[in-house]
């Protein structure tokens, strides 16, 4: 049995390429499971497919692009170390706080559509409740130690896709095409211009399908091969996650009227009622397996945004505390509590984010969306930039078909960034003022960076 090493930071590299592979697809699994079926009160059924197959192929050149990346700076910070290098200090704030944001944001609405699951179980649970419960446990299981928790989360993953087949395999009888396309185009059964606004209103739900998959570079450090391992999980789990959205979209809006599955948080469960009826087994085994999708999610967005936390602690773009590790169980505790803690806020914050005709999940959705964009853009501007500026920099994967894959997945996150302004101006407005709350805290500090420079970043390159 080979044991467990320790990175110089003291985060144990024990995760090995399939562990890695399930927490690529168990960050982004629960996208299948509630979250998208909002794009369809906009765009329609049809009009959201279009959405979807152009953000999937934003996201396919994206990922491509992000392995070399990764593997090139296998670092905890991921985006904030990639930023770093390119553009300096202020290129990492700016990045490593739009990975915040949309770490932080995406657990509340996973915990939400978790109690939504419960509360069809059991109906007098009240899902807020159950939402924090959810995360106690899972910040607990987070806590006791990363290879615990990598093989939990391959565990659940493979059951959450299990249990994805199953609901297409029992729908498939009572799917018509009819059900599918009727009002496909935002309402209409015809193409026109608000079908197109339709179409980028609802990118944020179709990005929701794939968000956070980039989330695997923060558990870097913590890979016995990171330059094997990363690339083949990257591509296997994006492969897998386009097969999976595309076939439970299209199946659950076929088996009835799809209207009746927007804007909730268990699309896949009521759909099933439609064929099985409210007593089947079918139906209770899918709310229960169903489970397991949104914990996959929300377990690996935990691990992920902790990392992210305790990365940029440690080199001074947040308080320090939160930049200790375990003593015994070489995890982030204190950044697993702290991003805990504001997720448990955001779940009873239906006052603050719930407006603009939207529900409070969907309202979380779009400002995690607004987060993980300008992330992206500024991934790839890092990408172009290292290859100019450090051409020497071990680049053990390389993008295929540079600057074309890198170009598309920049181009298509700020395309959809604007667009996602556009249709969200007070969310717009809500993310830029927490960037320049955080940009306030990144200025004041400057000395204690100043104090304790960010050179074992420069080491990684090396």
């Amino acid at each position: 049995m080979t044991t467990p090493s320790h990175s110089a930071h003291g985060l144990s590299a024990s995760l090995g390429t399939w562990q890695l592979w399930g927490i690529a697809v168990g960050l982004v699994i629960s996208g299948e499971y509630f979250g998208w079926s909002f794009g369809w009160a906009t765009a329609g059924t049809l009009g959201f497919l279009v959405t979807t197959i152009m953000v999937a192929i934003m996201y396919g050149t994206f990922i491509f692009s992000f392995t070399e990346l990764t593997a090139s700076i296998p670092h905890a910070g991921g985006p904030f170390a990639y930023s770093y290098h390119a553009f300096g200090a202020t290129g990492g704030y700016l990045a490593g706080m739009a990975t915040l944001i949309e770490f932080i944001f995406a657990p509340p609405a996973i915990a939400l559509a978790i109690g939504a699951y419960l509360n069809v179980q059991f109906p007098a649970l009240d899902p807020k409740i159950a939402a924090t419960g959810a995360y106690v446990v899972f910040m607990g299981l987070n806590i006791i130690g990363v290879t615990i928790a990598a093989t939990f989360e391959l565990f659940v993953t493979i059951l959450a896709i299990f249990e994805l087949l199953v609901f297409m395999g029992v729908v498939a009888p009572g799917f018509s095409l009819a059900n599918f396309t009727a009002g496909g185009w935002s309402g209409a059964d015809e193409f026109s211009l608000a079908s197109l606004t339709g179409i980028f209103a609802a990118i944020p739900f179709a990005i929701w399908f794939f968000l956070a998959i980039e989330g695997v570079a923060m558990a870097a450090e913590e890979v016995r091969d990171p330059k094997r391992s990363i690339p083949i999980a990257y591509t296997g789990g994006i492969l897998t996650l386009v097969v999976l959205a595309i076939g439970v979209m299209v199946f659950a809006g076929g088996v009835g009227d799809w209207t009746k599955l927007a804007n909730i948080n268990d699309p896949l469960p009521q759909a099933m009622k439609t064929i099985v009826g409210e007593s089947s087994g079918w139906l209770h085994m899918l709310v229960w397996l169903g489970l397991f999708g949104l914990v996959a999610s929300f377990h690996g967005i935990i691990l992920g945004y902790s990392r992210q936390i305790y990365a940029q602690a440690r080199a001074g773009y947040l308080p320090g505390w939160l930049g200790k590790i375990h003593p015994r169980f070489k995890t982030p505790h204190r950044a697993i509590i702290a991003g805990g803690l504001i997720g448990i806020a955001a779940i009873f914050s239906d006052e603050v984010l719930s407006f603009g005709g939207q529900s409070l999940t969907a309202n979380i959705v779009t400002m995690s969306v607004f987060g993980a964009l300008l992330m992206y853009a500024l991934s790839m501007a890092a990408l172009f930039k290292l290859r100019r500026s450090e051409p020497r920099l071990a680049r053990p994967y390389k993008v295929p078909f540079y600057p074309v894959f890198p170009a598309i997945a920049l181009a298509g996150a700020l395309v959809c960034l604007g667009t996602v302004a556009w249709f969200n101006p007070t969310l717009a407005g809500l993310f830029v003022l927490i960037l320049a709350i955080g940009y306030g805290y990144f200025r004041i500090t400057h000395a204690q960076r100043a104090a304790l420079p960010f050179a074992e970043l420069a080491a990684e390159a090396e």
